[in-house]
């Protein structure tokens, strides 16, 4: 039988915040790919993913080129792989290959900025998943909607690579993640604009800072930084999804819902995505195709508050 893993087990795992897996699977970076009672879980090889993506970006790799790191491991990892396998993960910040034995890969280049073994992983993801899980303090973490508590992240030895030490810009990114979620609004602001200095390209930086600043009240930098972000990755759904209702909220409605349109047809599963347009449709008169969206948006989201509404608003068109 397989073994299948909430969001939050792995976010004990791995020491990830939630908000961050959610971003991860809401843009199409990494995620679980499986989906029973309307909840997702992650399978050990999904396990094996993110594991990947948290080592490659802390080495300082791109998004886009741990994109295509993470595609190259899907297909070096066999259909069976379990825990037990004597398989080792290797990059060179290039490619991925996994080898079937315990000699470290050595790589022409000489240079290995992420290495781990299955047993190892598969030993630490036993012995987080014994441990009781400690109560969050109160709220949940901050830009994460959920149904109940989430449980903070249990810190565990992770084995960084040489490669971690000094500045980088996700860390720059990752501190500003961590900054906004603590509230330190000005130190996160800074601390994404030095990410995209140090890496322009950072969509996902471009993204972050573009809620921020649209929160604070400049829609026009916050419009730009969404845009630019989607020049560097025009698949990232989260940032064409900020840009459909940050044009909804200019009165350029027209616009609003092709962006829309795009992220729900790129990420199927994206339910924010559907529940907007659901509503963008309606108010110009796209009854039937609102309907279908909001029809969607339950499927995806059967118990929260906004699937009340959601009803509410199917009610509503049906009249």
């Amino acid at each position: 039988m397989t073994e299948l893993y909430s969001i939050r087990d792995v976010a004990r795992i791995f020491a990830l915040q939630e908000s961050r897996l959610r971003y991860w699977m809401q843009t199409g970076f990494v995620g679980p790919t499986v989906r029973k009672g309307g909840r997702f879980f992650y399978t050990f090889q999904d396990l094996i993913s993110v594991k990947a993506a948290k080592d490659l970006l802390a080495a300082g790799l791109s998004m886009q080129k741990v994109r295509k790191n993470l595609a190259a491991l899907r297909e070096a990892l066999p259909d069976d792989a379990s825990p037990a396998a004597r398989l080792r993960i290797c990059s060179d910040g290039d490619t991925i290959v996994a080898i079937a034995d315990d000699v470290a890969f050595e790589p022409p280049t000489r240079q290995v900025v992420m290495a781990f073994n299955l047993p190892g992983l598969a030993g630490q993801v036993a012995e987080v998943m014994a441990l009781p899980e400690r109560g969050a303090a109160g709220t949940p973490a901050a830009g994460v909607a959920t149904t109940g508590a989430d449980a903070v992240p249990t810190a565990v030895e992770d084995d960084p690579t040489e490669a971690n030490g000094g500045l980088t810009a996700y860390r720059c990114f990752v501190d500003a993640c961590a900054a906004e979620d603590a509230g330190a609004l000005d130190d996160a602001e800074h601390l994404y604009r030095q990410a995209i200095d140090l890496q322009p390209s950072l969509a996902a930086a471009q993204t972050n800072l573009g809620n921020l600043l649209y929160r604070r009240g400049d829609v026009a930098a916050a419009r730009a930084l969404y845009e630019q972000a989607l020049e560097h990755e025009p698949n990232q759904a989260e940032a064409r999804y900020n840009l459909g209702n940050l044009l909804e909220d200019l009165g350029e409605t027209e616009l609003a819902i092709a962006e829309l349109r795009r992220v729900t047809l790129a990420v199927p599963d994206f339910a924010d995505a559907h529940y907007n347009l659901g509503l963008m449709l309606a108010r110009v008169g796209g009854v039937a195709q609102a309907a279908r969206h909001l029809e969607r948006y339950l499927e995806l989201d059967t118990g929260s508050e906004w699937s009340e509404r959601a009803r509410g608003y199917l009610t509503t068109l049906a009249a």
